[in-house]
């Protein structure tokens, strides 16, 4: 006998809010999120004809990307550029302020932050909740100034984080 599901409502793509805690400003004008993509590793194990492939022992996270208009004082872009610019270094090793221990402060805090993202339901009331654990920045896009558009079509950009994993709640 088949079972039915109980609830027929689909997912829609308007029914979500992200936050990075880390990141107030981005927050409040962000455009979109995707949920990351998860591969599964596999073990080939050889054998005199085929190999056989088995499933691996580990998850590979794909890149949690989100995309979000640009304040005209730049400050939601500056968020995340002086970000990562405090977890890296340009010109001495003074710049990675990120890594710097300080009483009673641990430095990794100021490396990595919490995200989560909410799934709403069809009554837009919040479904699922997905909780990213130890994010932080890999790259920011560019943003696009054109002085030939006719309309204004304000400018976003987009951030790609990394993150050592991601847990999913039903509410």
């Amino acid at each position: 006998m088949a079972i039915q599901p109980t609830n027929l409502n689909m997912v829609s793509p308007l029914g979500a809010k992200f936050v990075i805690k880390r990141m107030p400003t981005v927050n409040f004008f962000l455009q979109a999120v995707s949920l990351p993509s998860v591969t599964m590793g596999e073990i080939q194990i050889p054998t005199p004809f085929s190999k056989l492939q088995v499933p691996g022992d580990q998850l590979t996270f794909g890149d949690l990307v989100i995309q979000f208009r640009v304040d005209e004082d730049l400050k939601n872009y500056l968020e995340m550029y002086n970000w990562m610019r405090s977890i890296t270094r340009t010109d001495n090793f003074e710049e990675s302020t990120a890594w710097v221990n300080e009483p009673n402060q641990m430095s990794e805090a100021r490396v990595y932050s919490d995200a989560t993202l909410t799934i709403m339901n069809s009554a837009m009331n919040s479904n699922v909740e997905v909780d990213f654990t130890d994010v932080y920045p890999s790259s920011i896009a560019e943003l696009p100034f054109m002085t030939t558009m006719n309309d204004v079509d304000y400018i976003e950009t987009t951030i790609t984080f990394k993150y050592r994993k991601f847990e999913v709640t039903k509410l």
